[in-house]
């Protein structure tokens, strides 16, 4: 019979973690962080909090979807977990090559966009998050490995790793949008700023990924 002080101290390890690869997740440029920071540089922050709002339709639609859908594959397929932990290791590996590669950029380097009512925004946002398989990929893969290590209802701790998950997104691309256009004329005249964040963020994952790699086979 397992310990429980041994469960609860694996259990609480596991949740650190999350948190660690969450915070690492939201500060890692995508489509959706490089609309919202577009939106805010030419429109201004309204604008990019607008979108943001739009964004949060695909962080919603995505939680639900995989936390049900978590619960039927673990009852119908029990070892789907080693294939969904490998998925997600070579997503953060992906990751970590988009900021490591030669020629890579920072997220601060966008392109000026045109003007767009609020809610061409809004919708933008959310077209944009709903069809970035991006986000799909982490929800289908990294929570069912967290969720796995915390016990109880699967579909309870699902959505509520996906919750912390999605809050850790929208505070970041929440300041992303606020402080987006100051922020990229300040690293406009210091390059190597941007390149020490875009190593620094593509070591972190790539050691992630490795990790990952070993616990599931472990």
């Amino acid at each position: 019979m397992p310990d429980p002080a041994l469960t609860s101290a694996a259990s609480a390890s596991s949740f650190y973690a999350f948190l660690a690869v969450c915070s690492l997740l939201a500060i890692t440029p995508g489509p959706n962080m490089v609309y919202i920071m577009s939106r805010s540089i030419a429109q201004g922050r309204t604008a990019g909090l607008t979108s943001l709002a739009g964004v949060m339709v695909g962080y919603l639609f995505y939680m639900f979807a995989a936390a049900f859908g978590i619960t039927a594959l673990f009852v119908r397929m029990p070892f789907a977990m080693l294939g969904l932990s490998i998925a997600g290791a070579a997503y953060i590996a992906y990751l970590a090559w988009q900021a490591l590669k030669p020629g890579g950029r920072s997220p601060f380097e966008v392109r000026a966009l045109t003007y767009e009512p609020p809610r061409r925004l809004f919708m933008m946002g959310a077209t944009t998050s709903l069809l970035n398989p991006k986000l799909a990929m982490i929800f289908l893969t990294l929570v069912p490995q967290f969720a796995r290590d915390q016990g109880g209802s699967i579909l309870e701790t699902s959505m509520r790793l996906g919750s912390i998950m999605i809050l850790a997104f929208a505070l970041v691309n929440g300041t992303v949008a606020i402080g987006a256009g100051s922020t990229a004329k300040f690293l406009a005249t210091r390059p190597h700023l941007m390149t020490l964040q875009r190593w620094f963020m593509g070591s972190v994952l790539l050691a992630l990924a490795a990790r990952m790699v070993v616990e599931a086979f472990a």
